[in-house]
């Protein structure tokens, strides 16, 4: 069987996989799955609320388990040389509170050895020291002190909470109100962590002073006018302030912006506000978290989010490269589905782009607030044939999608995930948690700036020397890497930022013959892999330069095909190598690579592992392949 044959009869497979799994309503519904913190956090959530389920935390508890190391620690990514203090310590602390730990002495002791070695609990990740401060097993005046009239900073400030990208305002505002309450929920069967801290009180560095951002909130207050509360003083104006925008921010399934972690402390921040446990906002966010849990065959996962938006979207795209026009019945069912998801009321991205009607589309099937630029780029290319064909609602919905979507593009060219221009450099100078640096704020990405530039370009018919395109393609020049790379924000890493860059600058009109691409060539060249595939680890996400797995992935190798084959005019040997690696992996299916996390969240602690990309990126590479070169490789 020739190589283009060996490429056919995969599409044909991966294709008639898909349609099989498809949901009557034209969904397709894969797990979003991250490492054990929400399974852990899932765990104390129950017991604070009281929430009895059996099977539910028996099944967080067995994935948990499942997902423990040999040496008795957890990892967010297999080769994690060191493994993960937040992690470990997550996992450890709720199967302490679900008293599955006693029966496991022997690893409690690997575990306090392994965290003490690592600088005990107050080394641990922000938010899981936000948790432990919330159980009382940390101090709450353990960290710079962000004073909760923060929230009450009007827009026109130099500094004030909407110079935050959304997803992180929605986590920061119920912070502060539990830190500012100094909140701790005492529950039951409480583990004793004292031997666990490392360093003493005393020992602890400057940091514990308030945060440079008291200056500018105090100053900022001196000639302030009152507030909308009346007689209520600033801390309680602030307080109501956070209670209103929590609520506000409700998502109808009762999630906050539709994240487990964003209501996980919304439900604390509430509580410490004086609701009761019972309070029907809290028992519908709940109920719209039990609805985040998804089995595996290790147990049960509590997703962040779902990614069910971002999967249809995605594998329809596919499905239409493939070969399957939009009036097939899959097809129409998922452009039907996409229409509705389609979101037209405004939100938090139009104080900083007002005046521009609302149609793009959130990640997520229960998002109705959030829109993002990569969602939307992926609905639109699968709207194009039915927009260009059949017209009518398609048009309509693809021509507020487009419109919305290139009113973002940032001052600076590129596009950010969420927000146009939210990128101050303030938070990373005034802001605690310096390992949440890289969710403060909202920049242009290499990714999200490629991949708009690539719809922008393929679809809309615009002159490849407007404006939009040129001041694009100036941030990805300008932005690349010395070694010829570009890094990715979204995906692991420079492998997926290169992709989306290449593939965007060839929808722009740069072939080879351009210095800029050819040497983000001879970069995906140089990592290529002996087996011809592509394989990044996520710690090149954490250390900021390329770190190479010992195996190749999938998607990855999917990645690099798909930019290697957008700006080549034949097959090259390396295309066809790596064509037959991705071949080779799909027929082994080594759980081991498929499972591995090429999605980035948050630099070192979150990290995800797409079940669904297994087969998205590869009928999309293959059929790219099949429908450039054709019968050019027998």
């Amino acid at each position: 069987m020739s190589l283009m044959e060996r490429v056919e009869a995969t599409i044909d497979r991966l294709r008639e996989t898909l349609l099989r799994c498809q949901e009557a309503d034209g969904r397709w519904i894969f797990c979003f799955e991250s490492g054990v913190m929400t399974d852990a956090y899932m765990i104390l959530l129950m017991k604070l609320l009281e929430v009895r389920d059996k099977r539910l935390e028996e099944g967080l508890v067995e994935r948990i388990l499942a997902r423990q190391d040999k040496d008795g620690i957890w990892r967010v990514y297999e080769d994690e040389t060191e493994g993960n203090l937040s992690a470990t310590v997550d996992a450890s602390v709720a199967l302490m509170y679900a008293g599955a730990w006693q029966k496991r002495s022997w690893d409690a002791r690997r575990v306090r050895e392994y965290v003490l070695h690592r600088g005990g609990l107050r080394q641990v990740g922000s938010l899981t020291q936000v948790v432990l401060s919330l159980l009382g097993h940390l101090p709450w005046d353990r960290y710079p002190r962000v004073p909760i009239k923060f929230l009450l900073l009007p827009l026109w400030f130099p500094v004030n909470l909407f110079d935050l990208v959304g997803f992180t305002r929605v986590h920061v505002v119920p912070i502060l109100a539990a830190a500012d309450r100094k909140y701790v929920a005492w529950l039951p069967e409480r583990p004793d962590l004292s031997g666990w801290e490392g360093m003493k009180p005393d020992d602890l560095p400057s940091i514990l002073s308030d945060s440079p951002l008291n200056e500018w909130v105090n100053g900022a207050f001196a000639s302030y006018p009152a507030g909308a509360f009346g007689t209520l003083s600033r801390r309680e104006e602030a307080l109501k302030w956070a209670e209103a925008f929590m609520l506000g921010w409700l998502e109808p399934d009762g999630t906050l912006y539709s994240y487990f972690t964003s209501t996980f402390l919304m439900v604390f921040a509430l509580l410490a506000l004086g609701y009761p446990k019972d309070h029907p906002v809290l028992v519908r966010a709940m109920q719209g978290l039990r609805a985040f849990v998804c089995p595996l065959d290790e147990g049960l996962h509590l997703q962040e989010t779902t990614s069910i938006v971002w999967d249809t979207s995605l594998i329809t795209y596919a499905l239409l490269k493939s070969g399957l026009k939009p009036d097939h019945p899959a097809i129409e069912r998922s452009l039907r589905y996409l229409l509705s998801r389609q979101q037209t009321k405004r939100s938090d991205w139009e104080l900083k782009n007002p005046g521009v009607p609302a149609g793009g589309w959130g990640f997520s099937d229960i998002n109705t607030l959030n829109p993002d630029m990569d969602d939307t780029s992926v609905c639109l290319r699968a709207l194009t044939p039915a927009a260009c064909q059949l017209g009518g609602e398609y048009r309509s919905a693809w021509e507020r999608g487009m419109t919305w979507m290139i009113s973002m593009q940032n001052q600076d060219g590129g596009w950010a995930a969420f927000e146009k221009n939210t990128d101050k450099k303030w938070p990373r100078w005034l802001l605690p948690f310096h390992d949440s640096r890289t969710v403060w704020t909202d920049p242009s990405t290499a990714d999200l700036t490629g991949r708009t530039l690539e719809c922008v370009c393929r679809y809309t018919g615009l002159d490849r020397r407007h404006p939009v395109i040129r001041r694009a393609v100036t941030w990805l020049t300008e932005h690349q890497q010395w070694d010829g790379s570009w890094f990715g924000r979204w995906g692991i890493a420079y492998v997926y930022g290169t992709w989306a860059a290449l593939t965007g600058l060839a929808a722009a009109g740069w072939d080879l013959r351009h210095p800029t691409v050819q040497r983000g060539v001879r970069w995906l060249l140089r990592v290529q892999r002996p087996d011809g595939g592509w394989g990044e680890s996520c710690r090149s996400d954490q250390e900021r330069r390329y770190v190479p797995l010992s195996f190749s992935t999938p998607s990855q190798t999917a990645w690099a095909l798909d930019a290697l084959i957008a700006v080549h005019d034949r097959p090259t040997p390396e295309i066809k190598a790596g064509v037959r690696c991705l071949l080779e992996l799909l027929e082994k299916k080594d759980p081991r690579v498929f499972r591995y996390p090429t999605g980035a969240g948050l630099a070192g602690q979150f990290y995800i592992h797409y079940h669904s990309y297994g087969y998205i990126w590869p009928l999309l590479v293959l059929s790219h392949y099949r429908n450039k070169y054709g019968h050019a490789d027998k």
